[in-house]
């Protein structure tokens, strides 16, 4: 961290903690904050106090994936807000617009991004570019295939970037120094340019997104002020769909004043046309690139001239896009904007804390960086939805709910129920107006569902969690159950983007490979048949809350409806005592056949089973190898369909010798925590810590594929917390934590629980042995039934749980009736 920003005035006096080396950055007085560089790792030596301190954000590397697939967001944001503001690139993974590879170069800095995502290069939008010297303001470079240049590279051959929770800086090799930070709707640019440069400028970009998509772009410029608005329209990146979005953009001298601009003028492609003010004086219907162009006065108070650009957003005017500028950061000030962002992160972050002693600091770090990424999507938009008018929250950036419905919200029960209230009531509020719940939305429209209707499971969640406290949290327990009954029961036009192919799926209690409908495409069958009876699981366990006795009768049977596509004959190829698959099936009831192997790497035909037409083999993004362990709500009748205990864990100890099991992929996600239901709890444990071990870090490509807006940091969270969650129920699954001590704040019930693992001996680096499988639990000094899952009175207490550890692997469940977690067949869920 002592080699960053050697070039230019100081920004922050680095705050040291246990895990960062720390440095005093001369000149300018700004306020203590510790921001990491995208190289800067933790020591893996143990750390030796508790966290007591409020500034968490210095735990938090926010570079962590940035590279290798990962498509993190490293830039600067609030708590789900919807400005994200950061620094694009030309790599071919910009997803999120950065990507850690110094060899990419730098082509904006944009307001808007996703993280974490596949899919096409989302949002992006409205970059702006320092140009510190033209020879005049016409031969200035404007395209963004000429101006992007490197970044300063670092001596280790890493790039000069910089960041923390709410800022990101770089310094490019043109010599500027770059500094973001934001607002909910507005971003901050600070804009340090060299001494050299007597006629700093900057470019407004109004039309290159993350796809170069723009259509119908605005473009004005006030020639008092030098303010920039305009607007286009542009493409989505996992959809059919187009979004209109706006901006504002002011500037102002930091440490000087000017009034006005000395030069303007709009630009199209390379080109830029002096003294033009509007997109209509120009012949701009050849080309695509368009945006304005300004020249500022130097500073003759420094050797240095910074400039602070103001950028407002919207998805409804540049008019509101100004207003929400001016409200947010009516001052400019960079640096409170910093330190309130900070704040708001470090309140968020507190409400799980967890005891250091004994810990690598690596994991602590992991800890905080994931926990961070869990809330930058999905983004409050609250007022910027363009497509109708309500007094409800509307949030956006679910991409997708497939990915998220697992690990991310049941996170979210455990400390942030109050944001959790408002994602429901948005999702509800848009059943309303569009008759599904969303699936997968990006920029306020519809993108493409990836499985079945996972909105159903996300409010199956928070009912099953808080249903005592909606009416509190503003949540209408009668909308809540009507959207979930939409999902269930009517027909969607186009299952592609909403709802369920429902008029099959209540036909033949399954999704044949056979039926062609008008409304969605011919694919994903079998797994569409796995979610949606998942799905009716989660609104089963709303009914019974309910009392709606016969309902709850009704989806029960229908969460059963897995059965429907469980072949028993088919047998994993060269493998014969692995019996029985999830396999598609026609109309008629005869078996289709999808090779087990199938969307594996032990595929012979390498199949991709993604998003495609002519996907026929029934699975999307996964095997059936995989996909024949997803029945969550009833894992008991799982392992009988299977052979029993001993050939459940015989196949599930297949799945990861031969690398059937997928870290990057959702569907897999909760095999490691599946031996429980076998009585095996200690296998669960070590597979999970042997997948931390081998799959995640605290390097910039510390992931093991794309964060999924959150998806695998919550995943990796769980883990790291010693738990597993099972969306829309009050269950737990239990394993031991990486930390003495974990304490949960849930400010709905004002109440902290603590979970303390006795005679906590540290974490085996390889996730191999150690002390730390689960002997026997307590709550509030009370002996508790099992081993293998926790309830979720416990939260809503603030009890303490005690975990006695020990390092026999052979430990189990319990011995009474209630040991195992519960499963539907077995009497679980149905009480």
């Amino acid at each position: 961290m002592t080699r960053w920003l050697v070039l230019f005035s100081a920004l922050f006096l680095l705050a040291g903690s246990s895990a960062h080396s720390h440095m005093r950055l001369a000149t300018h007085s700004r306020p203590k904050l510790t921001v990491r560089s995208q190289t800067d790792t933790a020591t893996t030596s143990p750390g030796n106090t508790s966290i007591t301190d409020l500034d968490l954000a210095s735990y938090v590397n926010v570079f962590v994936g940035t590279t290798d697939g990962g498509h993190v967001f490293p830039g600067a944001t609030l708590p789900h807000g919807m400005v994200k503001v950061g620094l694009d690139t030309d790599s071919p993974g910009n997803q999120a617009g950065y990507d850690a590879n110094i060899t990419f170069h730098a082509t904006g800095f944009s307001q808007l991004h996703d993280s974490g995502t596949g899919g096409g290069a989302s949002l992006s939008n409205f970059k702006l570019w320092p140009l510190p010297e033209c020879e005049s303001f016409t031969s200035c470079n404007t395209s963004i295939f000429v101006r992007r240049k490197l970044r300063k590279a670092l001596p280790d051959g890493s790039p000069d970037d910089a960041g923390s929770p709410g800022y990101f800086a770089t310094n490019l090799s043109t010599g500027v120094q770059v500094e973001l930070t934001a607002s909910r709707h507005t971003a901050l640019h600070r804009y340090t340019f060299p001494p050299s440069s007597r006629e700093p400028r900057i470019v407004v970009d109004i039309t290159n997104d993350g796809l170069i998509s723009n259509t119908d772009p605005v473009v004005n410029i006030n020639t008092t002020t030098g303010r920039v608005t305009g607007g286009a329209r542009f493409a989505s990146s996992f959809g059919p769909g187009r979004y209109n979005v706006y901006t504002c953009v002011d500037f102002k001298g930091d440490g000087y004043d000017f009034e006005a601009p000395t030069e303007y003028g709009v630009w199209m492609d390379n080109t830029p046309i002096q003294n033009s003010t509007q997109f209509i004086q120009l012949y701009s219907g050849f080309l695509s690139e368009m945006g304005a162009l300004l020249t500022f006065p130097p500073s003759s108070n420094s050797i240095h001239t910074t400039i602070l650009a103001r950028v407002g957003v919207s998805f409804i005017s540049s008019d509101q896009a100004c207003a929400n500028a001016e409200s947010e950061i009516p001052s400019f000030d960079f640096d409170e904007t910093v330190a309130t962002a900070r704040e708001t992160w470090n309140e968020l972050l507190s409400r799980i804390r967890v005891d250091t002693q004994g810990v690598d600091n690596e994991i602590t770090e992991l800890f905080y960086s994931s926990l961070y990424r869990t809330h930058i999507s999905p983004a409050d938009y609250t007022g910027e939805n363009p497509n109708w008018s309500s007094t409800e929250p509307y949030y956006d950036s679910f991409y997708c709910n497939w990915d998220t419905y697992r690990t991310l919200y049941p996170l979210m029960s455990l400390h942030d129920p109050e944001e959790f209230a408002r994602i429901v009531r948005g999702m509800i509020n848009i059943q309303q107006h569009e008759g599904w719940l969303p699936e997968c939305r990006g920029a306020t429209i519809q993108q493409y569902i990836q499985g079945g209707s996972n909105g159903d499971p996300i409010l199956g969640e928070f009912f099953v969690k808080f249903h005592e406290h909606a009416s509190a949290l503003n949540v209408s327990a009668d909308d809540l159950y009507t959207a979930l009954l939409a999902d269930a029961e009517e027909q969607s036009p186009n299952w592609n983007l909403q709802g369920r192919q429902t008029t099959a799926w209540k036909q033949f209690n399954f999704i044949p490979s056979d039926i062609y409908a008008s409304g969605g495409t011919a694919t994903k069958q079998v797994s569409r048949t796995l979610e949606y009876s998942f799905g009716d699981f989660s609104i089963s366990q709303v009914a019974k809350i309910l009392n709606k006795t016969d309902d709850v009768t009704k989806y029960q049977a229908r969460a059963g409806n897995f059965i429907n596509v469980w072949n028993e004959t088919v047998t994993l190829p060269g493998n014969s005592s692995i019996k029985g698959m999830m396999q598609p099936r026609f109309a008629d009831g005869q078996w289709n056949y999808t090779d087990p192997r199938h969307c594996s790497v032990n595929d012979p035909l390498q199949s991709t089973c993604y998003l495609d037409a002519v996907n026929r083999d029934g699975f999307y993004e996964s095997s059936p190898m995989v996909y024949s362990q997803y029945v969550p709500q009833d894992t008991a009748k799982l392992i009988l369909l299977q052979g029993g205990n001993e050939s459940f864990i015989n196949r599930l100890n297949l799945i990861f010798d031969q690398n059937y099991f997928d870290v990057t992929d959702e569907p897999s996600q909760q095999i490691p925590f599946m031996y429980h239901y076998a009585n095996r709890p200690g296998l669960s444990t070590q597979r999970s810590r042997m997948i931390i071990a081998e799959s995640y870090n605290t390097t910039a490509s510390g992931l093991p594929g794309n964060d999924d807006s959150g998806a695998m940091a919550s995943y990796a969270i769980f883990y790291l917390m010693g738990m597993y969650p099972l969306p829309a129920t009050r269950q737990f699954l239990l394993a031991s934590p990486y930390f003495p001590k974990v304490t949960f704040y849930n400010p709905v019930f004002n109440t902290t629980t603590t979970i303390i693992a006795k005679n906590f001996r540290g974490n085996p680096q390889n996730g191999v042995g150690g002390t730390v499988f689960v002997k026997n639990v307590t709550i509030d000094g009370q002996p508790w039934h099992s081993n293998c899952y926790i309830d979720w009175d416990v939260f809503v207490n603030g009890s303490t749980v005690e975990l006695e550890l020990t390092s026999d692997i052979n430990t189990t469940c319990g011995e009474g009736s209630d040991a195992l977690p519960p499963s539907l067949s077995t009497g679980g869920y149905s009480g």
